[in-house]
């Protein structure tokens, strides 16, 4: 399915992912409030200034955020267990979604570009 809002594409998901996905997507516009969306890629993307900065999608088992921006060495530290290949991050449903680290994330990706 081709999804051409990020509400089509959350209201795909079954209701408890649906609520993380949600609730992702306003932890990052509170962190990032000047954010734009779009779907690419097929998934949720978060844009500034018309320029793609982060992508979150939701899977079976996970939520996934891409790619991992520059972070500090206490961010770095707290980002490890989730950490999924070179560029992803991996937050699994059946622990507590770590939204307080979701808003530092938001923040870096802001940070990196300047």
């Amino acid at each position: 399915m081709a999804f051409e809002t990020v509400d089509e594409y959350i209201a795909s998901f079954p209701a408890e992912v649906r609520e993380v996905l949600d609730e992702v997507r306003r932890t990052i516009h509170a962190a990032v409030p000047d954010a734009g969306e779009k779907i690419s890629y097929q998934m949720p993307t978060i844009t500034l200034d018309g320029t793609s900065l982060l992508h979150f999608s939701g899977w079976k088992t996970h939520l996934a955020i891409y790619p991992i921006p520059p972070t500090d060495p206490a961010l770095t530290k707290a980002l490890t267990p989730y950490r999924s290949g070179k560029g992803t991050l991996k937050f699994p449903f059946n622990k507590p979604i770590p939204y307080d680290l979701i808003t530092r994330l938001a923040e870096a990706f802001v940070a990196a570009r300047g």
